[in-house]
């Protein structure tokens, strides 16, 4: 006798259990990650100190949509693009380092 596929099919519960453990493991987890590294670009000012993905320290002396100047030195200005930030430092931060 053969017994033909239900609705409560225990293979295709398996894939649902598979499917909801993958969006609570991985995909929710990395949403969250981006919509705080998106909310910590947004709240960047000028004069913040900051660190980039490469390890540069820098003051911000410029914002625009795109991009960042950074001042890591008195006379050195460099612009890296706003994806780029890794973390907001607390002030006085660079005269510690």
């Amino acid at each position: 006798m053969e017994q033909s596929p239900t609705f409560f099919d225990p293979t295709l519960f398996l894939l649902f259990g598979f499917m909801i453990l993958i969006y609570f493991l991985m995909i929710r987890p990395e949403n969250k990650r981006r919509k705080t590294h998106q909310e910590m670009l947004a709240s960047i000012e000028v004069g913040e100190e900051i660190v980039t993905a490469g390890g540069i320290l820098g003051k911000v002396s410029k914002i625009s949509d795109q991009y960042l100047e950074l001042s890591i030195s008195e006379d050195t200005k460099i612009k890296v693009q706003k994806t780029s930030i890794s973390a907001v430092l607390p002030k006085g931060t660079l005269k510690s380092i």
